[in-house]
């Protein structure tokens, strides 16, 4: 592996957690106001959406990492192979799992732009409130769609977080590698229940 080959695969990584992985925790915690009503959902909508150079921010933390960390994915998904000599059945696996979720958040997540903040920003809808969300999942395919989207966002990320602590050498013994594995099997499961609930708050 060349030198900016390797260089983009660690930005890959970087990106991956820092600052998609925590975007998407906050994003699923205000989604998970619904839970608590429809105002509560509106109130951090709106303080999120109306945040100081909310554009700049979205354009320079979201959209242009978002698009590098997918577009070089959807390169490293159809390159590259397992490794079954040096991990285990379980890690390629999981792997694989990375691989096809990745491909599937590319069409999920430009579906799930387009919808709510496409629609806003053309004027279609004032903003991404509760009422628009309620109206997108009132649909149960759309609901069904949601749904794995969410499960395969959060698990994207979970595993994402183990491949990084191991790209960048803070896990490099087994054992450590396998309290990592802990670790993340518990930020998917904590990030499953709070996505789910919060989509079915809208139902």
């Amino acid at each position: 592996m060349d030198n900016r080959e390797f260089l983009m695969r660690r930005l890959h990584s970087l990106l991956g957690i820092i600052p998609i992985g925590l975007f998407l925790t906050q994003h699923l915690i205000v989604n998970h106001f619904a839970t608590q009503g429809v105002e509560a959902f509106n109130a951090a909508s709106h303080f999120m959406a109306n945040l100081p150079f909310v554009i700049f921010l979205e354009i320079f933390v979201i959209y242009l990492p978002l698009m590098y960390h997918a577009f070089y994915g959807l390169y490293i998904a159809f390159t590259s192979k397992n490794n079954p000599g040096h991990y285990s059945y379980l890690r390629n696996m999981l792997f694989v799992a990375q691989r096809y979720t990745g491909v599937f958040l590319v069409v999920f997540i430009a579906w799930h732009v387009f919808e709510t903040r496409f629609q806003v920003a053309i004027g279609a809808a004032a903003e991404a409130d509760f009422s628009m969300m309620e109206n997108i999942l009132s649909n149960p395919f759309m609901l069904a769609f949601y749904i794995v989207g969410v499960l395969a966002a959060v698990f994207h990320f979970s595993n994402g977080i183990w491949s990084f602590l191991v790209t960048w050498g803070i896990t490099q013994s087994e054992a450590a590698q396998r309290n990592a594995t802990y670790f993340t099997l518990l930020v998917f499961i904590v990030l499953s229940i709070i996505g789910i609930r919060a989509l079915f708050a809208f139902v």
